[in-house]
C-alpha cells in the first residue's frame, strides 16, 4: 500500500491544482484553486481553449464578470472529475471590503447554479482577513460554504471557528519559508523538521483548539514544500497537497502513522480563547510572520489576478 493509499485513510485529500486533466491519477475528494493555479493553468497549449471559449462567450461583459465566468469553468471541470467540493477564490483586491466580498461570492455561486452545479459543492475562497472572515461569517448564514485561506496565525483560526466557517486553509509551507529565511545560517533544517516543523507546529495547535472545544469548522493543511510536512499531519480533517506531492506519496511504500488525533485533542488541557476586533488585529499585530504573510500573500494574489485579465483581455 503507497503512503498516499494510507494516508487517506485518516485525511480527506485534496488536489491543489488548476490544471484539471491531473486529477484522475490520484483521485482526490476535493480539489482547490487559487489565481495564481489558474493562471498556471491558462499559459498552458491544452488549456488555452477553455480560456478562448469564455471570452467569446461573455464577450461585452465587464472584466471582473470574465474572470469569475473563467474560475467557475475550472471549476465545473474539476467537478467533473472529483466526487466532492472544489474552492474557487474570491478577487484578492477584496480582501478588506466585508460587503464587496460578500456580493462577489454570492456571484459566483449564481454562476455555478446556471452550471447545474449544487451548492454545497462548493467554497468560497476568502483571504482571513478581518474583513474576510466576517464576510465569511455572512456567507455561512446564508448557507454558502466557505474556505478561509491565507491563513497563518492561531487568532485567525479562532476567530474563523468564531465565525462558524465551513474550512479553513492554515499555510504550512509559507510559514516554514519565512521561519527558515528569518533564521538564516542559524537554520537548522534536521532539527526542524516533521513534528517540529513550525508550519507543522502551527496546524497541530490549531487542530487541537478546534477537536477540544468541538468547534466543527474543517482544519485543511495546505502548502506544503516536502513530505515530512505532510507525515507530521497524517490525521488533519484534510490536507490540499500539489501534484508532484501526490506523486510523490504514491510511489512511497515506506509506513505512515496517524499523527493528529481528535480524541486525543479532547481529553487536553487547552484554555478558551475568543477574539474581538480589537484583539484579533492586536493579536495578529505581535504575530510578525503571520503579518507578512498574509500582506505578501494578497498582493502575490492580486498581481496573477491583474496577469490574467490580461490574458483575457489579450483572448
Amino acid at each position: 500500500m503507497t503512503q498516499l493509499d494510507t494516508l487517506k485513510k485518516f485525511t480527506t485529500v485534496v488536489a491543489d491544482t488548476g490544471d484539471f486533466r491531473q486529477l484522475a491519477q490520484f483521485q482526490p475528494q476535493d480539489a482547490t484553486t487559487n489565481p495564481s493555479l489558474i493562471l498556471k493553468a491558462v499559459q498552458k497549449a491544452e488549456y488555452a481553449p477553455l480560456l478562448r471559449e469564455t471570452v467569446a462567450r461573455f464577450r461585452g461583459e465587464p472584466l471582473p464578470e470574465v474572470m469569475d465566468r473563467l474560475l467557475v469553468r475550472f471549476g465545473c471541470e474539476i467537478l467533473s472529475l472529483i466526487p466532492g467540493r472544489v474552492s474557487t477564490e474570491v478577487d484578492a483586491r477584496l480582501s478588506f471590503d466585508t460587503q464587496a466580498t460578500v456580493t462577489r461570492a454570492e456571484r459566483l455561486i449564481e454562476m455555478y447554479q446556471a452550471e447545474g452545479v449544487h451548492i454545497d459543492r462548493v467554497l468560497i475562497k476568502v483571504a482571513a482577513s478581518w474583513e474576510g472572515i466576517q464576510a465569511a461569517a455572512q456567507l455561512e448564514r446564508r448557507g454558502i460554504h466557505t474556505n478561509l485561506t491565507l491563513l497563518f496565525s492561531f487568532c485567525q483560526a479562532v476567530a474563523c471557528g468564531q465565525a462558524k466557517v465551513q474550512l479553513i486553509s492554515p499555510f504550512v509551507g509559507r510559514i516554514y519559508d519565512w521561519y527558515k529565511k528569518s533564521a538564516g545560517a542559524a537554520w537548522d533544517e534536521a532539527a526542524q523538521a516533521g513534528a517540529n516543523d513550525p508550519g507543522v507546529q502551527s496546524v497541530r495547535q490549531i487542530y487541537n483548539h478546534y477537536k477540544h472545544f468541538g468547534i466543527a469548522t474543517e482544519v485543511m493543511g495546505a502548502s506544503f514544500r516536502n513530505l515530512g510536512q505532510i507525515q507530521a499531519l497524517a490525521g488533519c480533517d484534510l490536507l490540499t497537497i500539489s501534484p508532484e506531492l501526490l506523486s510523490a506519496l504514491a510511489a512511497s511504500e515506506a509506513p505512515l502513522t496517524r499523527a493528529l488525533d481528535a480524541e486525543a485533542a479532547r481529553a487536553m488541557d487547552l484554555p478558551p480563547v475568543q477574539y474581538d476586533e480589537a484583539g484579533f488585529r492586536f493579536a495578529l499585530n505581535e504575530d510578525a510572520m503571520a503579518t507578512e504573510k498574509l500582506a505578501e500573500g494578497i498582493r502575490a494574489f492580486c498581481v496573477d489576478a491583474v496577469k490574467l485579465e490580461q490574458l483575457l483581455l489579450a483572448a
